[in-house]
């Protein structure tokens, strides 16, 4: 067994366990503890440092959820195999190579725009794929129709239908790479000169999609007593942009009320229309399914965006918007001669991984791990007194929680990064300079889709050691 000569002194005002942790993760990294060595006891070490057992033991529960050393029953802590493990040096370095570091320093990632890729069907992909480039047409070498491939139009068009009750036919939907440029495409429909009422907070990618096109942006605090309708009028807009059934970040639905009274104020003018971007319909885990805004619609109001990043993969970048009538005969006039932005292999592919059934399988598969993770995390969370009132868990794939704490929110979210967990707080999805909320504590997005059982745990762990560090 090692014994250790850790100065305590020095290294600012970090906490102690943080310094005993800190020393020994970088002598096992630089290879001076190897592996199998046996550390020292809790207890032993305590008595040599002269700290409390307590500071040691939270010490080596870091270095064990970060996989440097492995507890035994009955004979203590050993150093494990860190080959392989990329030791981050405190140097100045190019900025894309710190963004590297940055990546390789995260170890659970608590994003809201990540899924998980563990069960993606890359067998059924790959099948696809050798039957879509086996077909040997040439056909696939042409530009292909400018609002996409009329059959994966079709699929998708009943998919809708069947699944969000949407009423559109293969020649209402134009396909485009991401919701961004679908946006920047409607902008150029509607024209310019446009004022636009989003929720605060909201999809910042939106957000500022609308201000980049010269769009005037007014925002309204989600959640708060006034209507959106009454919003809209107060606000003297003419377009509404809204998610009305799993609100993003807030994770709300809109009441169906609020719905009728909000088409209502769309119909009373011919220049007004409804943007309605179905963020994260497809996964619901209580209560039956919100039926979108556009299925209710019977002005032809409502302008329907999608996109298959979170029921597929965000690098699939194929992302579907419904026009109503008047404004897809505008698009033909005005943008007809824009090419699709997405290569035709892709929407073939697409378009038989949806008629073939395999999507429907995918989606319900994903809805159950979804599921298991998000009650997972929710037990988890229950079990902390840092985690205040949770919201948003009843679809999508995070939940908003807030955080008892006397710590700011853009403090806990950069500690929490300096140790390998990247979350958000809510603060990152205010639009303009607004702020809504008033003055309460951090609100942190916890997204389940990337990280498993584990990870999570390992993350709540660095939470609660970041959380107790505070309270002395």
């Amino acid at each position: 067994m090692i014994e250790f000569m850790i100065d305590l002194q020095g290294g600012g005002k970090a906490p102690l366990y943080e310094k005993i942790y800190g020393y020994i993760r970088d002598e096992i990294a630089e290879g001076r503890i190897r592996r199998g060595e046996k550390l020292p006891s809790t207890r032993l070490l305590a008595e040599n440092l002269a700290v409390s057992r307590s500071t040691v033991e939270m010490a080596y529960e870091q270095l064990l959820a970060e996989g440097y050393i492995s507890a035994e029953p009955c004979r203590g802590f050993f150093v494990c195999d860190i080959t392989g493990l990329y030791r981050l040096r405190q140097s100045v370095s190019h900025p894309q190579t710190e963004a590297a570091h940055g990546r390789e320093r995260v170890k659970v990632d608590f994003s809201p725009n990540a899924v998980d890729t563990r069960a993606f069907p890359f067998h059924i992909l790959r099948k696809i794929n050798r039957t879509v480039l086996s077909d040997d047409t040439e056909e696939l070498l042409e530009a292909g129709d400018r609002q996409g491939e009329y059959a994966l139009r079709n699929v998708i068009a009943r998919y809708l239908h069947q699944a969000r009750g949407v009423n559109c036919r293969a020649a209402d939907l134009i396909l485009g790479a991401g919701n961004e440029y679908l946006q920047l495409l409607l902008t150029q429909i509607l024209g310019a000169g446009r004022t636009v009422l989003m929720e605060n907070p909201g999809y910042p990618q939106a957000y500022r999609t609308f201000c980049n096109a010269g769009y005037r942006v007014k925002t309204f605090c989600a959640g708060g007593k006034g209507a959106v309708c009454e919003e809209a009028q107060r606000a003297g807009v003419d377009l509404v942009y809204v998610m009305p059934s799993h609100q993003f970040p807030m994770g709300t639905v809109m009441p169906l009320n609020q719905r009728i009274k909000l088409l209502e104020w769309a119909a009373a003018d011919e220049g007004r229309f409804l943007i309605e971007d179905d963020h994260d319909s497809e996964f619901r885990y209580r209560g039956r399914p919100i039926p979108s805004l556009q299925s209710i619609d019977c002005h032809e109001k409502v302008i329907y965006l999608g996109t298959f990043s979170k029921s597929i993969a965000p690098s699939l970048r194929i992302s579907y918007m419904v026009l109503p009538p008047v404004l897809l005969e505008r698009y033909q006039r005005v943008c007809g001669f824009y090419s699709v932005t997405v290569p035709r292999v892709q929407q073939e592919t697409l378009c038989m991984f949806i008629g073939d059934g395999y999507f429907e399988r995918h989606l319900n598969k994903m809805r159950g791990v979804y599921r298991d993770k998000r009650d997972f995390l929710l037990r988890e969370l229950k079990k902390r007194d840092w985690a205040g009132h949770i919201g948003g868990e009843s679809a999508g794939l995070h939940i908003l929680v807030e955080v008892r704490t006397a710590m700011g929110e853009k403090e806990l979210c950069r500690r929490a990064e300096e140790r390998g967990v990247r979350i958000s707080g809510l603060s990152e999805y205010m639009l303009g300079s607004e702020i809504c909320g008033g003055e309460r504590g951090p609100r942190l997005l916890f997204g389940y889709g990337k990280p498993d059982e584990a990870e999570m745990g390992q993350g709540l762990f660095i939470l609660d050691c970041i959380l107790k560090e505070e309270q002395k």
